[in-house]
C-alpha cells in the first residue's frame, strides 16, 4: 500500500512514520523530521520517497536535496540533486549523490565538496564518511584559499592535490597520501605523506615555513623552524640555521602563560669554523634572551628579564638582534593601592667596541619604595619615596646610596580658570664611597639635604567657533625656590648623566634624571602651549625656556642648561588623521641661535601604502653619554602599487660623513593565504670581527585560515599529538 502526502502534512506524518519504524526495529525512537514538496510512503516495503526541496533533520544533522529515498528496514538514505549535508557541529558537505546509513552518520558521497572551518575547501570525485568523524576522499584537492568565481581566476593561490585525503574531524587534522603542493596551479613539492591542522585550529605542531637567503658574512643559509604545541598554555620552537660560510646555529624559544603571569626564553648556540678577525678561527657562540612574571600573591610579583651573549658580534652576525647594550634584571615587587615596593638586581653588558664591561656597575640590590595614600593630606596630594642602591664593579668606584624624599602637592582652580599648583619637597641622601681617591671633602661618607618650594601657574584661553573649530592658548609659568649647592665635589654620578632638556621635562620642578645630581638655587620656567583643533587637522605647539639667578657649575656648556638662561626648546606637531602626522622637536642656543638638536618625524599613510621619514641632528653632548655630533636621516616606504603587491625600501644615512649606514629594498606579495617577500640588505658599518655585509633574504608564509603560518608535518605519525581548535 502506498500513501501520497502533500507538503502541508508531510512534515508531521513522515516524522511519525520514521519514529514508528525505528521503534519496531528496536532502535531509539527519535523523530526524523522531513519536509518536501511531495512525499510517497510505501507501507509494505517501508520505503519513503520525497521529491522537491527535500529537507531532513535528525538529531541536529540535516540533509537537503532534490530527491530522497529512505529504506527504513536497512536505515539507508539515498539522496541526489544538489545535496547538502550538515553535521551536528555545523560542517557542510556538498555532493551530487549520497548514500547515508546509521541515521545519517556514515555514508558514501559522489561529486563531493566540503567546507572545513571558515576557509578550508575540500573537493573529490568520491568520498566516504565514517563514524561521524572521518571523511576519506580519493583523488582530492584541498586549499584554505578563497576561490574567485570569475572565469580564469578559479585556481587558488596554493593547494594540495592528493591520491587520498583523510580528514579527522575530532582531532581537526587533515592527512594527505601521495600529495603534491601546487602554487598557482604549478606543482612545486611532492611528498608521500603530509599532515596539517584544519583552518579551525589556532596552532599545532609541525614545520613552519623556512627562511632562505645569502649573506656576504655567513654565505648561503637556510633556517627551518619546527613548532611544538605542548599544551594550551605553553609551546616551543626549534630552528636550526645552516650556512655555507658561517657555521651552524641552533635557535630555540619556549613560551608559557599562566594566571596573571608568564615567561618566554629565547636561546641559541652556534659553531663557526670561519670566525675571528682573521676568519679562520673556530668560535662557539651562544645567547639567551627572556622575560618572566610570576605572581606570588595578589599583591606580590617576582620576575626576571635576561639579555646575555657570549660574543660582541654574534647577535648582529646572524641577525638575531641589533641591540648593542644588554640589560638583565631580577626583581620582587609588591603593590597596595597606589603604593609600591620593589627590590631589583641589574646586570649590564655592552657590545660596542668602546665598551669596557669591567667598568660597568652592578646595581645589587636596588630598593625602591613609594607610599601614596588614597586620602589627601591637608587638602593636597602627599607622596613619600625611598630608594637605596649598592653599586659594585670590577674596575672603578664602588658606592652605596640611600635617598628619602617627601612631597606635598596642592592644585586649585580660580574662578576665572587659572590652574595654580603649589608643591613642597624635601629630600635627603646618604652616600658611602669605597674608593680611596679622589673623595669628596667629607671623606667616604656624604650626607646631603635639599628642600624646595615650587609654584606652577597655567591659564588656558579657549575659543570655540562654529563648525567644530577650537583654539587653546595656554601660558605656563613656574617658580622654584631652593638653596644653592647640594653637589659636593667628586660625588659619583651614576644615574644622572643622561640629561636632555626638552619639552617633556622643561616644566618639571626637577629636570634632572636619577638621584645623584640635584638642581639647586632659585629658578623659573616659562613658555606657552598653543592647540588648534580643526575639522580636518590638529595643530599643537609648545615652546619654553628655563631661567636661574646664578649659573650652576654642574651643567656643562653643551648641556642646554648652562648659564642663567637655558636653550629654547619646543615641539610642533601637525596631524591630518588618518593620513599625515608631522612632529618637529627643536633645541636652540639662546645666545647664538645655533641649533643644538633638531628632530623631524613624518608619517604618511594611505590605504596599504605608508611613508616614515625621520631627521635627527644632535650636537656633541658630554652630559648625554658622550655621544659625538650626529646628523642622520632615516626613511622607510611601503608602496602598494598593484592589488596585493608591495614594494618597500628603507635607508639610514650619516649626513655628516656623507655615507650610508644601512639600506634595504624588497618586493612582497600578500593575500589571505600567501605571503612572499624578497629583500636585499646592505649594512655599511663595521666593527672588529664583523665587516660590512650584504644579504638577500627570501621568506614564504603560507596561511591556513586564521593561522599566519603553515604547520606541515612530513612524518608518518604525529610527533606531538596536541593541537587545539
Amino acid at each position: 500500500m502506498k500513501s501520497r502526502l502533500l507538503a502541508g502534512s508531510a512534515l508531521c506524518a513522515a516524522g511519525l512514520l520514521f519514529a514508528a519504524s525505528a521503534a519496531a526495529a528496536g532502535k531509539k525512537a527519535d523523530d526524523i523530521l522531513l519536509q518536501a514538496d511531495q512525499v510517497v510512503y510505501d507501507a509494505n516495503n517501508q520505503i519513503v520517497t520525497a521529491t522537491g526541496h527535500v529537507e531532513v533533520d535528525e538529531d541536529g544533522r540535516m540533509l537537503m536535496a532534490e530527491k530522497l529515498t529512505y529504506d527504513q528496514n536497512s536505515d539507508t538514505m539515498v539522496a541526489s540533486g544538489h545535496v547538502n549535508v550538515i553535521d551536528a557541529k555545523g560542517n557542510v558537505a556538498f555532493a551530487d549523490h549520497v548514500t547515508l546509513t546509521d541515521r545519517m552518520r556514515n555514508g558514501a558521497l559522489e561529486g563531493f565538496a566540503a567546507l572545513i572551518g571558515k576557509t578550508g575547501r575540500l573537493a573529490a570525485p568520491r568520498a566516504r564518511r565514517e563514524q561521524e568523524r572521518y571523511t576519506t576522499a580519493w583523488r582530492a584537492a584541498y586549499t584554505p584559499c578563497k576561490i574567485c568565481n570569475k572565469p580564469g581566476q578559479r585556481t587558488p593561490v596554493w593547494q594540495v592535490k592528493s591520491y587520498r585525503i583523510v580528514y579527522d574531524q575530532l582531532k581537526h587534522r587533515i592527512k594527505f597520501h601521495d600529495a603534491t603542493v601546487e602554487f598557482f596551479g604549478v606543482p612545486v613539492l611532492y611528498t608521500p605523506y603530509m599532515t596539517q591542522p584544519d583552518p579551525s585550529v589556532r596552532y599545532a605542531s609541525g614545520l613552519l615555513t623556512p627562511d632562505l637567503g645569502s649573506s656576504s658574512t655567513i654565505g648561503y643559509f637556510l633556517r627551518l623552524p619546527v613548532y611544538i604545541a605542548l599544551s594550551p598554555s605553553n609551546d616551543a620552537t626549534i630552528a636550526p640555521l645552516i650556512t655555507t660560510h658561517g657555521g651552524d646555529v641552533l635557535e630555540s624559544e619556549y613560551r608559557q602563560r599562566w594566571m596573571d603571569g608568564g615567561m618566554w626564553l629565547q636561546g641559541s648556540a652556534g659553531f663557526n669554523p670561519n670566525g675571528g678577525v682573521s676568519g679562520t678561527q673556530d668560535q662557539v657562540y651562544s645567547h639567551l634572551f627572556g622575560s618572566g612574571r610570576i605572581p606570588v600573591s595578589p599583591a606580590w610579583t617576582t620576575g626576571f628579564d635576561v639579555q646575555v651573549t657570549s660574543d660582541d658580534t654574534y647577535l648582529k652576525r646572524y641577525d638575531i638582534s641589533q641591540l648593542d647594550r644588554l640589560t638583565s634584571d631580577l626583581f620582587l615587587e609588591g603593590e597596595s593601592g597606589r603604593s609600591r615596593f620593589a627590590v631589583t638586581g641589574y646586570f649590564f653588558q655592552g657590545l660596542r667596541p668602546t665598551d669596557d664591561n669591567r667598568s660597568f656597575p652592578v646595581p645589587l640590590p636596588l630598593v625602591e619604595y613609594s607610599y601614596i595614600p588614597l586620602d589627601h593630606l591637608l587638602g593636597g596630594q602627599f607622596r613619600f619615596d625611598f630608594s637605596s642602591v649598592a653599586l659594585t664593579r670590577d674596575e672603578g668606584t664602588d658606592d652605596q646610596r640611600a635617598t628619602a624624599e617627601a612631597r606635598w602637592r596642592l592644585p586649585f582652580i580660580t574662578g576665572d580658570g587659572q590652574l595654580i599648583t603649589v608643591q613642597a619637597d624635601a629630600r635627603g641622601d646618604v652616600y658611602h664611597i669605597d674608593n680611596e681617591a679622589p673623595l669628596p671633602p667629607s671623606g667616604h661618607f656624604v650626607e646631603r639635604a635639599m628642600p624646595y618650594l615650587g609654584l606652577d601657574w597655567r591659564w588656558p584661553f579657549v575659543s570655540n567657533r562654529s563648525g567644530g573649530d577650537a583654539f587653546v592658548v595656554e601660558p605656563i609659568g613656574q617658580v622654584v625656590l631652593a638653596p644653592y649647592g647640594g653637589n659636593p665635589p667628586n660625588l659619583p654620578n651614576e644615574d644622572s648623566a643622561s640629561l636632555e632638556l626638552d619639552e617633556n621635562n622643561l616644566f618639571s620642578f626637577d629636570q634632572l634624571p636619577g638621584e645623584d645630581v640635584v638642581e639647586g638655587g632659585p629658578r623659573a620656567n616659562a613658555g606657552v602651549r598653543v592647540d588648534a583643533i580643526l575639522p580636518v587637522a590638529h595643530i599643537e605647539a609648545l615652546v619654553g625656556e628655563s631661567f636661574r639667578l646664578k649659573a650652576d657649575p654642574e651643567f656643562a656648556p653643551d648641556s642646554g642648561l648652562a648659564g642663567t638662561q637655558s636653550d629654547i626648546v619646543g615641539r610642533f606637531s601637525v596631524k591630518f588623521p588618518p593620513y599625515i602626522d608631522l612632529t618637529h622637536r627643536i633645541d636652540l642656543d639662546e645666545e647664538t641661535g645655533d641649533v643644538r638638536r633638531n628632530e623631524v618625524y613624518l608619517t604618511g599613510t594611505y590605504g596599504r601604502s605608508s611613508l616614515q621619514v625621520s631627521y635627527v641632528q644632535l650636537a656633541p653632548s658630554a652630559m648625554t653619554l658622550g655621544l659625538d655630533s650626529r646628523e642622520e636621516i632615516n626613511a622607510q616606504a611601503d608602496l602598494n602599487f598593484y592589488r596585493n603587491w608591495q614594494a618597500f625600501a628603507a635607508i639610514r644615512r650619516d649626513l655628516i660623513a656623507g655615507e650610508m649606514l644601512d639600506s634595504e629594498y624588497g618586493l612582497g606579495y600578500e593575500d589571505e593565504c600567501l605571503a612572499v617577500a624578497v629583500a636585499y640588505r646592505r649594512k655599511f658599518t663595521s666593527q672588529p670581527g664583523l665587516p660590512p655585509s650584504t644579504a638577500v633574504i627570501l621568506r614564504i608564509g603560507l596561511k591556513t585560515g586564521d593561522q599566519p603560518i603553515l604547520p606541515f608535518s612530513l612524518f608518518h605519525q604525529d610527533i606531538f599529538s596536541y593541537n587545539r581548535p
